[in-house]
């Protein structure tokens, strides 16, 4: 099951990556590296605090060849994926609802405390697209007003509430990263965010 999310977080990620660099009309080169970042940063970054090294995608490499094909296959059928800002948003919010969920079972497996699991999941989720905004010269936008990092906090959350019902493993992992999921689709569809502090 989690082998299966992180195949599909990385196809997510990576997709969301080569849209972002696609609409920055980067080079091949580049729109490779964007998504190769988009898909891996939050992991690494993620491993290189828990001391797992190497890192995932160096001892996977079947997770490199993964982001080369679906960067070629984003690129082939770049004319097809219309309306670059949906795309990209539906991506993204896949992404990080199936990578959060990633980062909560790596710090479990570490036996970390719930509340450093929950970071776990939230770095994992949202630095690969940190990296992804500051290469291409954009605020990120989990520093933005946009309900974003809370969504992982509120899907890790449900994990460890859910965990006191003793059900099954894979179940708990599906419902958190559904949760991440649909707090930013309502949070986008709503327009609802964080507190302002500046006046606009």
């Amino acid at each position: 099951m989690i082998e299966v999310i992180d195949i599909l977080g990385t196809i997510a990620f990576t997709i969301s990556g080569v849209l972002v660099a696609l609409h920055k009309r980067m080079d091949l080169f580049g729109i490779i590296i964007i998504g190769f970042v988009t898909a891996v940063g939050g992991g690494t970054i993620r491993d290189l605090l828990i001391g797992f090294t190497p890192v995932t995608w160096m001892q996977q490499p079947r997770i490199v060849y993964i982001v080369l094909l679906t960067s070629i296959f984003a690129l082939i059928f770049r004319k097809r994926l219309d309306y670059l800002r949906t795309s990209l948003f539906l991506f993204d919010t896949i992404g990080i609802g199936l990578y959060t969920v990633i980062g909560l079972q790596k710090g479990i497996q570490a036996e970390l405390h719930p509340v450093i699991c929950i970071a776990l999941g939230t770095i994992t989720a949202c630095f690969g697209g940190v990296l992804r905004d500051i290469l291409c010269n954009e605020i990120p936008v989990i520093f933005r007003k946009e309900i974003y990092a809370t969504a992982c906090i509120l899907g890790g959350l449900t994990y460890f509430v859910l965990y006191k019902l003793n059900l099954d493993e894979s179940l708990l992992f599906l419902v958190s990263g559904i949760v991440v999921i649909l707090v930013r689709l309502l949070a986008v569809k709503f327009k609802i965010s964080l507190p302002k502090l500046y006046q606009e």
